[in-house]
């Protein structure tokens, strides 16, 4: 099930708070999905470029200037299975 990410908000050493249109929301620390920041992740890691993430709604998922961007079933799933971090809002 694809689930679009409609809201993010950047947090200190690499973390995204998400929010997906089915209310589920969470935090994730992005080390523990891009091992290896090269190529068009390797901008990710100057704080500031971070910081600069935004959700694409075309894609439904976030993206940064430069074009990277990270799967939103791949996040949801993260989020999901480390249920400590994950909730719902309510509707």
């Amino acid at each position: 099930m694809l689930v679009d990410i409609i809201a993010t908000k950047p947090r200190p050493n690499r973390t995204l708070e998400i929010e997906f249109e089915d209310g589920i929301q969470g935090t994730i620390q992005l080390d523990h999905i891009i091992e290896i920041y090269n190529g068009v992740f390797a901008p990710l890691l100057d704080a500031e470029y971070f910081q600069q993430v935004s959700v694409n709604p075309d894609l439904g998922t976030i993206t940064w200037p430069n074009g990277a961007d990270v799967a939103p079933e791949v996040l949801y799933d993260y989020i999901r299975s480390h249920s400590d971090s994950a909730k719902s809002s309510p509707k």
